[in-house]
């Protein structure tokens, strides 16, 4: 099967959609691969021929997510006063507020590995990417470019999961990560 056939693109679409679908209604471990043929009005048997399991589906499902996530974070100024967060942070929390129940779903005890790690990476290559371009805030320069990213990477992730938890406003979670982003990684001296 070749993933440039626009009908192949068109059954993967059908199947992301459907496996959005059933995600916000029910827990990843209780979805299966019969609801999503019935949801995406496909044989199971194409579902295999495009995903091996539901977390690749999942994964792949959530894609343009995790790339507007990445994008928010390497969009930041990292100058920005630490009492108002940058708009680019306010964005990408208010996206995660209007999607809350399928970021919980997804970065919850039961959710997707697969895809907690995906935005960690992609986080992480977006912000090594940035301060590997000289966009790296000073005084880090003995912790290596990649650990510096993976590890605030991790730690929006982490914002996330604990947000969409807790269900608290966008802005006041962005505002708290934006300060917590600015002592931990982007201040030398903790500012």
């Amino acid at each position: 099967m070749n993933p440039e056939d626009p009908r192949a693109q068109r059954t993967r679409a059908r199947l992301k959609a459907a496996m959005l679908e059933l995600a916000v209604q029910q827990e990843l471990a209780t979805i299966t691969m019969s609801a999503l043929a019935k949801r995406a009005e496909v044989n199971r048997a194409t579902i295999y021929l495009h995903y091996p399991d539901v977390d690749s589906l999942v994964t792949d499902a959530m894609e343009d997510a995790v790339a507007a996530v990445a994008g928010a974070a390497a969009l930041c100024p990292l100058d920005a006063p630490r009492d108002r967060a940058p708009g680019p942070l306010v964005e990408l929390f208010q996206h995660v507020e209007v999607n809350a129940q399928l970021y919980r779903r997804m970065l919850g005890s039961h959710g997707s590995a697969r895809f907690g790690a995906r935005m960690r990476e992609r986080l992480t290559a977006e912000l090594t990417q940035r301060f590997a371009g000289g966009r790296r805030p000073s005084g880090w320069d003995d912790v290596p470019v990649g650990m510096h990213a993976a590890y605030l990477a991790g730690a929006l992730v982490g914002v996330i999961a604990h947000h969409v938890a807790e269900e608290g406003p966008a802005q006041e979670a962005a505002l708290a990560f934006w300060r917590l982003f600015r002592t931990a990684g982007c201040q030398a001296g903790g500012g």
